[in-house]
């Protein structure tokens, strides 16, 4: 014999996993705090500055 099974509460169970799922999906994407991303956003712009520190200009190429 089959189990009987209420459709309704059936239902239900099945939206709350759905929306756990988008839940845990959204805190690994956007589960940083403010005080991370500004250490990101800050080390990002040191790095850039120090890439363009390194850059040679048009004016230091020698003229062949």
């Amino acid at each position: 014999m089959a189990e009987i099974v209420n459709l309704r509460r059936h239902r239900k169970r099945k939206e709350r996993d759905r929306n756990s799922q988008a839940a845990a999906e959204n805190r690994t994407r956007f589960g940083r705090t403010k005080a991370e991303r500004a250490q990101e956003s800050a080390s990002r712009e040191q790095e850039e500055r120090k890439l363009d520190g390194h850059r040679r200009s048009p004016e230091d190429d020698p003229k062949p």
